[in-house]
């Protein structure tokens, strides 16, 4: 990215607690758009507690268009020992359908990517889903590397819970 775009229509905040409908409404249209079913009656309280709780879990920062919620983004902290420093872990970027094309899917990237910088993390992570080809061309244009030596792997609760685990 060799100029810098115009994102001045574009409002990016902090969610708050106040936010909580939209920000679930968003959570909703990502689900739709990857296919998968929405959170819960007890996961959309879990959302709100481990996000606006006294322990946060994660952040959330809401993209707003004359006045309009249009996308969002989840970061937490993680560690590498490697580098032994802070990583910042986008676990969700998404932008509203009708609100593409508008550049706050970069907006929302580079606020999180500032973040990273001003955290003085050593990497910026997160996953993509093989089909998202219009996602894994945007990382690619702002030169983001798809890890082939690295592979994601994943113990669901249940699977967790089926470990010899007794103390």
């Amino acid at each position: 990215m060799h100029s810098t775009p115009d994102l001045t229509h574009i409002t990016i905040r902090q969610a708050q607690e106040a936010d909580a409908g939209i920000f679930l409404l968003l959570i909703d249209a990502l689900a739709d758009y990857e296919m998968l079913e929405r959170p819960d009656a007890g996961a959309r309280q879990r959302l709100i507690r481990d996000g606006f709780g006294p322990r946060p879990r994660y952040e959330a920062f809401l993209a707003f268009v004359d006045g309009h919620a249009a996308g969002y983004a989840i970061v937490y902290e993680t560690y590498s020992s490697f580098l032994a420093l802070p990583t910042l872990y986008l676990e969700d970027i998404f932008v509203l359908p009708e609100f593409r094309s508008r550049k706050i899917g970069l907006a929302l990237f580079l606020h999180c990517a500032r973040m990273a910088r001003d955290r003085d993390c050593g990497r910026m992570d997160w996953t993509v889903l093989h089909w998202n080809e219009l996602a894994m061309d945007f990382y690619r244009r702002l030169g983001a590397e798809h890890l082939e030596e690295w592979y994601l792997y994943r113990l669901t609760r249940a699977r967790i819970d089926a470990l010899p685990l007794d103390d």
